[in-house]
């Protein structure tokens, strides 16, 4: 590969004397300002961007989520951008807790438009965007570094003289673009030079918004960069200083953690991380992160599926199985000593749960390999653990309690995982619960030919040990050695159609021997356990040339 191609410059140098990062002991201990740009960046990466329709549907999503900062669009790029700000603004959509922005290029035509977008607003931002690091000034724009700074000068006067005339309480927010490969000294230059010019006051702030355009370097270079920043702007006190990572080395969400740590206040973002190339940090990652931590996000997650729908919807691009909280498969163990460890985990809350009177989603999250509780986003435990080729006891044994009510005793976990091992290994695929659940029905609740097989002098008072004992002794006089080894009583779940479950483990001819009975009484499903061990140990009575053939009957009891 022609790795020599790729030999790029350092990180520019901070001026200065090298501070101490002191950020790095600063956690995280609220959340920032949310911004979305879902309606602009994440809009303009779209091979089909969104029409009227679905950005209104994508508008009430954010409102709904508790976005309180939202970028509804470049209005001067497209006519169809302008008639959504249109929409919105002339339609009486906007909430009045909710502030919209417009984005804009540095150029006359271009912030004209935009704010006649927003004429009759009584509240907006206008985002004024330019690029200034040196690649750019130099290709693409074509100039010195004090003409990029008159740019930047022209552009927020106008915006300021347009203002005045618009009435409303219009602010603005400047992004020196491609900020993270700037000279440090340059971009301090220019965001001091607009503050100045839009007057910015605590009163009326100034959004610096701070983007790695391309994220090229590591995070903590990126963090390093925003304190330096906090440090040195002249109106500190008067700008919410704001990041807008990319993902292009795919450490977006963690560039603007440490960013946050650094002294940033607020966050562009997208949902799930659309946007240009590798797309924008996702807000939704960074927002439980925070949730995980035990900070409140300040954002309503609770019903993350649907979320997910509507974003599919309204981008026609799906989230990946695996990722972060949202996608399908990031809440699922196949490997068993995952499995293992989660079932315990969760038999653990359970357990801990019922000891104190409290329902397990009242009590502190810690479960193994699950950073959250998936339904408190409003995920289910189905697909916590699926089952194939790589999964073990364990996972196998929490399907069937979870659903079935099947808790099987430790030893016939170990044979039953052997058995869907071998069925795995052959098809070489998952397999569904309802296919474990078959598979364990054939193997072990079958009493065969040993159906119809009763034992004298029992009635329906008599004990389920006892009942077991009387079939055993049946067996022997019939020329079979077997002898009680191992008896279980438990309740059984619904969806097995039976309310008792036994678990027996016969000697047969010296040779342990599982079966399992369901029943509508622990009688007979003690009698059931016993009969499908002698069926399944492949024991003939010796008086017979075959097994006992059934009595007729219906439906077996315990089955469906």
């Amino acid at each position: 590969m022609p790795v020599h191609r790729y030999r790029r410059a350092a990180p520019q140098e901070l001026p200065g004397p090298g501070a101490p990062r002191a950020w790095l002991d600063r956690p995280l201990d609220r959340a920032p300002l949310w911004s979305s740009v879902d309606l602009r960046d994440g809009n303009q990466a779209l091979a089909n961007p969104m029409d009227g329709k679905r950005k209104r549907t994508m508008f009430d999503l954010l409102v709904r989520l508790g976005l309180k900062d939202i970028e509804i669009g470049y209005p001067s790029a497209a006519e169809a951008e302008f008639d959504f700000v249109r929409h919105l603004v002339t339609g009486g959509h906007i909430p009045d807790d909710v502030t919209v922005s417009v984005f804009t290029a540095a150029r006359p035509d271009a912030i004209d438009r935009t704010f006649e977008a927003i004429r009759g607003a009584d509240r907006a931002v206008v985002h004024l965007c330019h690029a200034t690091a040196c690649l750019w000034r130099e290709v693409v724009f074509r100039m010195t570094p004090s003409e990029v700074i008159k740019l930047a000068r022209d552009g927020a006067e106008r915006m300021v003289r347009l203002a005045e005339r618009a009435g409303g309480d219009i602010r603005f927010e400047y992004s020196p673009e491609t900020f993270n490969v700037t000279e440090p000294g340059f971009a301090l230059e220019i965001a001091n030079t607009v503050a100045e010019i839009v007057d910015a006051t605590p009163e009326r702030p100034l959004t610096l918004n701070l983007p790695s355009t391309v994220e090229m370097h590591a995070p903590d270079v990126f963090a390093d960069q925003i304190a330096w920043m906090d440090r040195n702007l002249d109106r500190r006190d008067a700008i919410i200083l704001s990041v807008h990572p990319h993902n292009d080395r795919g450490t977006a969400v963690a560039a603007a953690e440490y960013a946050l740590a650094a002294g940033a206040d607020r966050v562009e973002g997208t949902l799930f991380g659309n946007g240009e190339r590798t797309g924008n940090v996702d807000l939704i990652t960074l927002a439980l992160n925070l949730f995980s931590r035990g900070i409140d996000p300040q954002l309503d997650l609770s019903d993350l599926p649907a979320v997910r729908r509507t974003v599919e919807e309204c981008t026609e691009m799906a989230v990946p199985p695996r990722h972060p909280y949202a996608g399908d498969l990031v809440f699922t163990a196949f490997s068993g000593t995952h499995q293992d460890a989660i079932a315990k985990g969760l038999a653990h809350l359970r357990d801990q749960a019922a000891a104190a009177g409290r329902a397990p989603a009242e009590l502190p999250w810690d479960v193994p390999y699950l950073p959250i509780d998936p339904q408190d986003i409003g995920r289910s435990y189905e697909a916590i653990i699926r089952v194939n080729s790589q999964s073990g006891k364990g996972g196998i044994a929490y399907l069937l309690r979870t659903g079935w009510g099947l808790d099987l005793p430790v030893p016939l976990r170990v044979e039953f995982a052997a058995a869907i091992q071998q069925v795995t290994n052959a098809t070489g695929a998952e397999l569904e619960p309802e296919r474990i659940w078959d598979t364990f029905r054939a193997q072990y609740c079958d009493p065969g030919g040993w159906a119809g097989f009763t034992e004298p002098g029992t009635h329906p008072d008599t004990a389920p040990g006892d009942a077991a004992d009387a079939l055993l002794a049946a067996a022997r006089a019939h020329g079979v050695r077997a002898e009680a080894d191992r008896l279980e009583h438990d309740a059984a779940g619904p969806a097995t159609g039976a309310a008792h479950a036994c678990y027996a483990r016969i000697l047969i001819e010296d040779r342990p021997v599982w079966g399992v009975g369901l029943g509508a009484t622990a009688r007979t499903a003690a009698q059931q356990a016993v009969r499908s061990a002698l069926h399944r140990s492949g024991a003939l009575p010796a008086d017979s040339v075959s097994a006992p053939e059934p009595q007729p009957a219906g439906p077996k009891e315990g089955t469906r």
